[in-house]
């Protein structure tokens, strides 16, 4: 299985390098993003201290939306879908290819785009660099767990781009909250126990999220 989910997620990652539609889209929606609430708030205010937990998973959520309606365009459109239906692997490998694709293009994104909101929101995750890349890995796996299941439900809608977050908004809600607040704690430099107990709940989140996902994803693509 490890195979043929390599040999898929290399042809997905392939057709993203030669087009770099996908990961360009959400760069530049991430950038917009941090340029508009540097500029509309002053530097280094309370306010903006206690905002910026929010602003950044806002942007990594929209910027994760945008790559991921795009997940199975190019199956559905191009009629590539039903080859992959045909051929002899179990439908669970179709899924867990694209998952790895949205997890390894949002996770890119996000490491890109941190840094440049550290700078813009003065706000610094050097002293709890290792709990915010586990948070920021949990927050990212359950997001795309969730929206490569319902992308493959979106694409065959006519309104497919406002599919998505329909579907994504309301089950993701506990992955959005624990992924806010694991950040607001990081930020505010409180204590190991205290992230901890927003990553615990993250990590039973993506176990559930995953195992129902594998199970109701040769459901959904047969639709």
């Amino acid at each position: 299985m490890i195979a043929k989910v390599g040999v898929l997620l290399w042809k997905d990652i392939l057709s993203e390098l030669r087009t770099k539609e996908m990961i360009f889209a959400m760069l530049v929606f991430s950038l917009m993003v941090a340029v508009i609430f540097n500029f509309s708030f002053p530097p280094g205010s309370e306010f903006i201290k206690d905002a910026s937990p929010g602003i950044l998973w806002m942007t990594f959520i929209f910027a994760g939306l945008l790559g991921m309606n795009r997940s199975f365009v190019y199956e559905v459109d191009k009629g590539c879908l039903q080859g992959l239906m045909l051929a002899p692997i179990d439908r669970s490998v179709i899924y867990v290819s694209k998952l790895l694709v949205n997890f390894i293009f949002i996770g890119t994104v996000e490491l890109i785009v941190t840094p440049l909101f550290a700078i813009f929101f003065h706000f610094s995750i050097i002293d709890s660099l290792g709990a915010f890349l586990l948070m920021l890995f949990l927050s990212t796996l359950g997001f795309s767990v969730i929206g490569t299941l319902f992308s493959a439900i979106a694409v065959n809608t006519k309104t497919r781009e406002v599919m998505l977050p329909i579907l994504h908004f309301p089950v993701s809600i506990p992955i959005l909250i624990c992924a806010v607040q694991a950040t607001s704690a990081i930020f505010q430099g409180q204590e190991w126990s205290e992230i901890w107990n927003w990553l615990k709940i993250l990590i039973v989140f993506d176990i559930i999220f995953l195992i129902l996902a594998i199970l109701m994803f040769e459901y959904v693509i047969e639709e």
